[in-house]
């Protein structure tokens, strides 16, 4: 076969992350989220809401293996699915029982630059009674589409913050991670 047979048979690279991709993504996370904010549903239905955004958005098996930390590697392939989805589940709660706290208020995304192999795009959050505070996302394309893979709350490393957590809830279980999968599951 010939050079520019193959060629022509070999897919054209994706074009890469660039920043304003990275900020139309943040862009269209904070329209989702602004929407469900406002909408007039439950905070059962927000957070079911928030879980759909996480999912679409982020880099969730990323999250979830970065969480579990030097774990991850003994997790059998079941457990490691088990574990991101009920940690998907986790941290849409916890995260989404938030939401009443951005009732009226607003997210306003300011701007991104590139940070090694990613894109850091900065916003700013808007609280009624609190002063404005910023919320930073860090996003790529590594995983073969463009999502976000940490979030900076004033300061505060969102996958710091799970990998201690779950560093602590797994030691609880003595290692186990199937009683840590089962417990995630059971946490509201």
């Amino acid at each position: 076969m010939s050079g520019v047979a193959l060629a022509a048979m070999t897919p054209a690279p994706a074009f890469a992350l660039t920043a304003d991709g990275a900020k139309r993504l943040v862009d269209a996370i904070v329209a989702d989220i602004n929407r469900v904010i406002a909408a007039p549903t439950s905070e059962a239905q927000k957070i079911r809401e928030f879980e759909k955004i996480f999912v679409r958005y982020s880099d969730v098996p990323t999250i979830a293996r970065y969480a579990l930390g030097v774990d991850a590697r003994r997790a059998t392939r079941a457990q490691m699915n088990a574990f991101t989805k009920a940690f998907q589940v986790y941290v849409s709660r916890k995260y989404g029982k938030r939401f009443r706290e951005f009732i009226g208020g607003r997210i306003e995304v300011q701007k991104a630059r590139k940070v090694k192999n990613f894109y850091e795009v900065r916003t700013i959050a808007h609280l009624r009674g609190e002063s404005p505070f910023e919320v930073t996302f860090l996003v790529s394309d590594r995983s073969g589409r463009d999502k976000f893979f940490n979030i900076f709350i004033e300061g505060v490393n969102m996958l710091l913050t799970e990998r201690t957590e779950i560093g602590a809830m797994l030691d609880k279980r003595r290692g186990n991670i199937d009683a840590l999968i089962s417990d995630l599951k059971s946490i509201s």
